[in-house]
């Protein structure tokens, strides 16, 4: 792992550091010890460190994982041969890489926001024996169509967000300040300035937006793989809705896609035996970290504890099969 200044033009995070994956510098903090980690998988136009509020509340009972994907935020970008957006295997794989490399041991709790919750099904269909339990937090679901009006469906998500020009960039600067201070008003001012400085930089709004051009494609190719493995999940549905939705979407659409979210978390908890969804009404999809951290950290904590539970309950089923098996030995004539 590399220093968190080593020599690059590209900003240097505050806190954390480098793990070199493919020859890539990949951002990271984990803070906590014990288990099963925690591991953050941040939504498009997020990074690792805006989950650092919860992250650090969850540090305080087991370990807990913050990252940048490769080509976003503090990590490295990637080659020309390579660029964003990329494949949900690809995102995945590189996870599971950065956590092998930081001898981060399996099983993880998978805590996805948004964009993150289809790298965290990948993530799960490639590596289900990596995986302990899920929190999904407003996240993307490989089934969105199927419950979204269209005007709300993935590809009409994907055409929300072109790419700005110069001069849209400048004029979207003071709101994003704005909105950062804010948002970011309790972090330790290190942490803070250095996110605010970033959020303003035209790569890191360029990257956000990038990240949501292949949601169609993402959801394909989830839907070619097996469902989540059947571990504790508890998933926040979040129906509030911010000024800039408002502004943006019809009220009859965002009533119909809360009405949708909220139907199609509760069909993905019904896929395991333990699955339980909680409906978050007093804050929008891009501020839950910041204004319910106590629903994501009491939802982390179940998670955990229900996973904790099925580990002592297998060890105990193992103990017991040996047992019999030193049993029938002894009875065994010799």
């Amino acid at each position: 792992m590399t220093n968190n200044s080593a020599s690059s033009a590209r900003l240097a995070p505050p806190i954390g550091g480098f793990q070199e994956i493919d020859g890539r510098r990949i951002f990271v903090h984990r803070s906590g010890s014990g288990g099963p980690t925690v591991v953050f998988l941040p939504g498009a136009s997020a990074v690792g460190l805006d989950y650092f509020g919860v992250h650090q509340a969850v540090s305080q009972f087991t370990t807990a994982v913050l990252y940048d994907r490769g080509g976003t935020g503090f990590s490295d970008p990637l080659s020309h041969h390579l660029p964003l957006p990329r494949t949900a295997t690809a995102v995945a794989t590189e996870l599971r890489e950065l956590l092998r490399a930081q001898n981060i041991a399996a099983p993880y709790i998978l805590v996805p926001h948004s964009l993150g919750g289809f790298y965290a099904h990948r993530f799960a269909q490639l590596y289900p024996q990596d995986v302990a339990g899920l929190v999904w937090m407003d996240a993307f679901h490989r089934d969105w169509d199927a419950f979204m009006p269209t005007e709300a469906g993935l590809a009409a998500l994907e055409q929300l967000a072109p790419d700005p020009d110069p001069e849209q960039l400048a004029q979207m600067r003071p709101a994003l300040r704005e909105m950062s201070t804010e948002l970011y008003a309790d972090y330790p001012e290190r942490i803070r300035e250095a996110l605010i400085e970033a959020r303003m930089s035209e790569e890191w709004i360029r990257v956000g937006i990038a990240e949501r051009g292949t949601l169609t494609a993402l959801a394909t190719e989830l839907r070619a793989g097996p469902n989540i493995p059947d571990v504790p999940v508890v998933a926040l549905t979040v129906v509030g809705t911010d000024p800039a939705q408002q502004a943006l979407t019809p009220e009859r659409t965002l009533r119909e896609m809360n009405a949708g979210k909220t139907r199609m978390d509760a069909a993905l908890v019904s896929t395991v035996s333990y699955g339980k969804q909680r409906i978050i009404s007093d804050t929008g999809h891009h501020r839950l970290c910041f204004d319910r951290r106590d629903a994501v950290v009491q939802a982390v904590r179940n998670v955990i504890d229900r996973a904790r539970l099925i580990d002592r309950a297998r060890l105990i089923d193992r103990a017991r099969l040996i047992d019999r098996a030193r049993l029938i030995d002894r009875a065994r004539p010799h």
